[in-house]
């Protein structure tokens, strides 16, 4: 590896990650940071094996259920379990919860917290999923942290940077990162005004891909199909990525003119918190590596394929250990088609024959302060 790692790549990290996907491409006067984030982090308690949703007037027992960080948390821990430094700037509260999410994220992911902030006097948001026949209910409490936006003027230097797009309203950081030279890539959320309006999300002009599920960007371009509207995004990004559920995903590049188009992997999913983060994440990584679209999307939904099987957002998202021994596992499995199995065959380079990890990945837990001493 060329270059200096960065001060917050803490040795926890570096031996979770085991594999450095941007290895070949580092050179001194590199940014120190692979990707940027800003946004909430809450706490997030979750809630599996319920037979059905809750029922008005009755209680509902659950089989199982996790704590963990959430929001963008589950996007930075994706991020830096593949291997990218990756910086967040976040409020956290100054509570039990906000001290164990900053703890988890910056001791345990090796994620640099140094744009974060605690807020005094300021408890964390926190979400409670309930999943349920691969679906997911939640009901989330929180208050806005005091006026200081939690993303700094000027953000750090990054390869680049993940934007949760607003309509109708511009976040200033993303045109300066994209000044200096950072990819933007950017998802957004549903609009609950209605207007479904392309010029509302005036950031996408400063971003290289755009992410959106299949309802949001049929609702956005107008198009009476997903893949039509990854085609029409492409008027106003580069890259458009359109997910399109159990059906795997499509995307444009129209720098390119390439279009590619992986299928789902089917998995027994016990929670889908955090899919869709794990999802970019993947995306993201092989965007960095400069590896092929078809590739970058296969990756991204299998880094997803993976989370779901696991408790959690943040915490679900799988290293290259988990991605390793998929790769060695399914090549063994009988009746394997093979045109299914070469789709994923760029895997072999990456990941090395044996694969060790010195502890398991943290996952999410019943509940939090377990363990503490003092």
């Amino acid at each position: 590896m060329t270059g200096e790692e960065p001060e917050h790549l803490t040795q926890a990290a570096r031996r979770q990650a085991q594999i450095d996907p941007l290895a070949a491409l580092r050179a001194p006067g590199d940014p120190p940071w692979d990707v940027y984030l800003t946004g909430t982090v809450f706490l997030d308690i979750i809630f599996t094996g319920l037979e059905s949703a809750p029922v008005r007037g009755t209680e509902s027992w659950a089989r199982g259920m996790g704590s963990s960080p959430g929001g963008v948390a589950n996007m930075a821990a994706a991020l830096a379990r593949l291997g990218l430094r990756t910086s967040l700037a976040a409020a956290f509260g100054d509570d039990h919860y906000g001290e164990y999410c900053w703890d988890a994220l910056e001791q345990g992911e090796g994620i640099d917290l140094s744009p974060s902030r605690t807020v005094p006097g300021w408890h964390s948001p926190v979400t409670v999923s309930m999943a349920y026949e691969g679906e997911r209910t939640m009901v989330s409490h929180g208050h806005e942290p005091p006026p200081e936006e939690p993303a700094p003027d000027c953000p750090p230097p990054a390869r680049a940077a993940v934007a949760s797009l607003t309509p109708g309203r511009r976040a200033p950081w993303i045109a300066q990162a994209a000044r200096e030279g950072t990819r933007i890539f950017a998802d957004v959320g549903w609009d609950d005004t209605g207007a479904w309006d392309l010029s509302g999300l005036a950031d996408l002009e400063h971003c290289e891909a755009f992410l959106p599920n299949a309802a949001e960007a049929m609702r956005y371009t107008g198009s009476d199909g997903p893949r039509a509207a990854a085609h029409a995004l492409t008027e106003y990004v580069p890259v458009a990525v359109v997910t399109l559920g159990s059906e795997g995903a499509y995307a444009v590049d129209r720098r390119t003119g390439e279009a590619a188009e992986v299928p789902a992997i089917a998995v027994e999913a016990l929670d889908p918190t955090g899919a869709g983060d794990v999802f970019v994440a993947g995306f993201v990584t092989g965007s960095l590596a400069g590896w092929p679209l078809a590739d970058r999307l296969a990756f991204a939904g299998l880094t997803a394929a993976l989370s779901v099987q696991e408790f959690g957002g943040s915490l679900s998202a799988p290293g290259w250990s988990e991605i390793g021994a998929w790769w060695r596992r399914v090549q063994s499995l009988p009746g394997q088609d093979p045109k299914a199995l070469e789709r994923y065959a760029f895997l072999e380079g990456l990941v090395p024959e044996r694969l060790d990890r010195p502890w398991p990945l943290r996952r999410a837990v019943p509940t939090i302060g377990f363990g503490r001493s003092g």
